[in-house]
């Protein structure tokens, strides 16, 4: 019983939303689009990023625009030129 109770009156931590009010998903903007690349250069998952369906969609379609025209790699190659083959 006493768990319970416990577990009810924890306080939780408010989180900051990923993406403030006042920035734009644009491919251009890529300050905002490198938080959701990972270091490999994948996109994360909408869970890590905590974000809605549709901002991950938006935010999916602008990293893959920078990626085309050329301001995001396709690949983060760093981690790969410190090994030799």
């Amino acid at each position: 019983m006493k768990q319970a109770m416990n577990k009810s009156k924890r306080s939780f931590r408010r989180r900051l939303p990923p993406i403030r009010s006042g920035e734009t998903i644009n491919y251009r903007n890529i300050s905002l689009l490198r938080r959701f690349i990972s270091e490999q250069g994948k996109i994360l998952s909408r869970r890590m990023n905590r974000l809605t369906s549709k901002q991950q969609r938006l935010i999916t379609i602008a990293i893959k625009r920078a990626r085309i025209s050329a301001l995001s790699p396709f690949l983060n190659n760093k981690s790969r030129s410190s090994t030799n083959y």
